[in-house]
């Protein structure tokens, strides 16, 4: 038998996992195997627009955009600019029962939050000026608000935090944005190819500006998009949602809602259990 095609030392009892377990190497003193062992399938089929989906619930993740105090509490940043937050607060139990019901079918929930610097060194111009609205005198990113609860949207203060009434757990991803649009100059794609997922589920606010920001650029990297219609909400005026509803049929993915999606996972059987590395 030739170098090239003998087969590698058995690996030692205890072989060291370097990676998720799907996108991983495995290593012994012996050799290192860069084989991934991609965990069995879930499929999950669910009602969607303009067509029925089929995804791999294994390499999907739910993701939740910008449902924090300052955008969502009566005394966050936009609630003391006079925005009503009524629309902003209305995706809170939607997403609250979808995200547990995500969980316990093994899918992965990712938090894509606001969470800028506090010196704003990598905000521009255009970003600081929309931020007040245009007008000088008012509260902008990174400032404080008559109410004081820190810095608004600032990486670890209150109002980036997450809205009461929504739950992360120990094991869902979170990532900072500093745009509408979490893919751009943050870590979102690399983590979401390290973890092997291609399919995307959008969920939070506001459904014009962050969440279609991040989900067009999600389809043109590649991405499986879905749009979760009832999970997602803006104060704009209800023309504007229908027409980013009317682009994602068209041109991004797929539009679906937070009861056909409960219906598929409803749907499953027991959930397929992780892979894991019998090194023996």
């Amino acid at each position: 038998m030739s170098k090239t095609t003998r087969p590698l030392d058995p690996p030692m009892a205890a072989a060291a996992c370097f990676g998720a377990p799907h996108n991983a190497w495995w290593g012994s003193p012996r050799h290192v195997s860069l084989m991934r062992e991609l965990p069995a399938p879930c499929p999950l089929t669910l009602a969607a627009e303009p067509a029925g989906v089929q995804l791999d619930l294994r390499r999907s993740a739910l993701v939740v955009i910008d449902m924090q105090n300052d955008f969502c509490h009566p005394q966050g940043w936009f609630a003391q600019r006079g925005i009503d937050i009524t629309a902003c607060r209305r995706p809170i139990p939607v997403i609250a029962q979808l995200a547990p019901a995500w969980r316990a079918a093994g899918g992965r929930v990712l938090w894509l939050n606001w969470g800028i610097r506090a010196d704003l060194a990598n905000l521009p111009p255009g970003v600081l000026y929309k931020g007040k609205g245009g007008n000088a005198a008012a509260v902008g990113y990174g400032e404080i608000s008559p109410e004081d609860h820190g810095p608004s949207l600032v990486q670890g203060s209150w109002g980036a935090g997450l809205i009461d009434g929504l739950q992360a757990d120990p094991a869902d991803l979170l990532i900072y944005k500093h745009r509408l649009s979490g893919f751009f100059d943050s870590e979102l794609d690399g983590v979401l190819r390290a973890q092997g997922i291609t399919s995307l589920l959008f969920a939070g606010i506001n459904t014009d500006r962050c969440v279609y920001s991040t989900l067009q650029d999600a389809a043109f990297l590649g991405y499986d998009c879905l749009l979760v219609r009832d999970a997602c909400d803006t104060p704009s005026p209800a023309h504007v949602s229908d027409a980013i509803h009317f682009l994602v049929r068209l041109l991004h993915g797929f539009l679906t809602d937070s009861a056909a999606l409960t219906a598929a996972l409803a749907g499953l059987s027991t959930p397929t259990p992780q892979p894991s590395r019998d090194a023996s």
